[in-house]
């Protein structure tokens, strides 16, 4: 049997070889595998693209005209307000524009066993979402008008395992200049200067409210969800390098939803994937039906120079060599006067510009030139 498939090997991908190994039983006949496999070379045969077919075009339709049927709606992730997630068509624009800044960044972290079976799950959740001193304490007073004093909340210190040592440390580094000092519940805070103006002491307590104490900077609420056997923490916010540091994470399923964060920290093939998966996903959750294929080409467009481009006036189309096909996109009067100051040439290879100019396309019959036979 082996031998048959050695056959094929040259001829159709191998991913198509181990689907067949997979489907067939092994007491099957030669003659039987033979007609399996001679069948799958004609429909992979039929599956490639013809040289000339517009696979730009195709897949500009195949996205754009199911995306205009899209719900301008955002949906509430796992009945929690605060875990809203953008979807829809806000959703696909923020992706294929590449923005740095995305309206909801989430992470689904995977942990390591025993903790993907749920043992400590509330503990490990507390230990990723950031805390703040303002998460920790009961009461910020300002006395007289000289010095803040802070009521702590004992039992959340011990639950997040916050010592008065680890906090004296975080908060001194935030705060320079200033003592603390630790009583009981409470905590002073007081300039080593002797005089502090009253507006110094408001602005010193807005600062302190936002001192960082525990947890992953950028995570602002954990959702610890059960999916199938195992446990996902689901977040609002994003910081993928600072997750996949911690020791009880699973680094090889952890993810986020910013397609530019995974470029910096993953590099450009896991942002490429990442495109792919979220504009599928997107796709997908309002039941409309588009060829992974197109996606998969945006998404090639978008990382081909090694770093994820937008398609947009500053991204992609920035890139086109040809000054009409830019001029079609935004800003054409501009374009056109920066090309014309420079002596820039339009060549005319491709399908925009020639549709401009009323000429025949470079795609399908519009590839071969054809040249009458002169008479001799």
């Amino acid at each position: 049997m082996s031998d048959i498939y050695k056959e094929y090997e040259d001829i159709i991908p191998q991913s198509i070889i181990d689907a067949v190994k997979e489907g067939v039983s092994e007491n099957i006949s030669q003659t039987r595998l033979k007609k399996i496999l001679d069948t799958a070379v004609v429909e992979y045969g039929k599956a490639k693209v013809e040289p000339g077919e517009s696979v730009g075009l195709v897949s500009a339709e195949s996205i754009g005209e199911p995306g205009t049927q899209m719900t301008l709606n955002t949906f509430h992730f796992a009945g929690v307000a605060e875990m809203n997630v953008t979807m829809g068509l806000p959703r696909i624009i923020e992706i294929l524009d590449g923005r740095q800044n995305i309206s909801t960044p989430m992470m689904e972290v995977y942990l390591k066993k025993p903790y993907s079976t749920g043992t400590d799950i509330r503990k490990i959740a507390l230990q990723i979402k950031e805390t703040k001193v303002q998460d920790i304490a009961l009461e910020i007073s300002i006395k007289q008008l000289q010095f803040l004093e802070v009521k702590l909340d004992k039992e959340k210190l011990k639950e997040l395992g916050i010592t008065d040592a680890s906090l004296d440390k975080d908060i001194s580094k935030g705060l320079k200049g200033f003592t603390l000092k630790f009583e009981g519940d409470y905590l002073t805070i007081k300039a080593k200067s002797k005089e502090i103006t009253v507006n110094e002491v408001y602005k010193l307590k807005e600062k302190l409210k936002g001192i960082h104490v525990k947890g992953v900077k950028g995570i602002h609420q954990v959702l610890p969800v059960k999916r199938g056997d195992e446990y996902v923490i689901i977040t609002a916010g994003s910081n993928l390098y600072d997750v996949l540091s911690l020791e009880f994470v699973d680094s090889t399923k952890t993810t986020t939803n910013s397609v530019l964060e995974i470029a910096d920290v993953l590099g450009i093939e896991a942002a490429r994937q990442a495109v792919i998966n979220e504009v599928f996903k997107v796709i997908e959750s309002q039941g409309l039906n588009v060829d992974i294929r197109h996606i998969m080409l945006v998404a090639d467009t978008m990382c081909v120079s090694g770093s994820v481009r937008g398609i947009t006036r500053y991204g992609i189309v920035s890139e086109k060599s040809s000054v009409l096909a830019r001029a079609s996109f935004e800003t054409p009067i501009k374009h056109i006067i920066n090309a014309s100051l420079v002596g820039e040439v339009d060549h005319l290879d491709s399908v925009v510009e020639n549709v401009m100019l009323n000429q025949t396309i470079p795609i399908g019959t519009g590839m071969p030139i054809l040249v009458m036979k002169g008479k001799k």
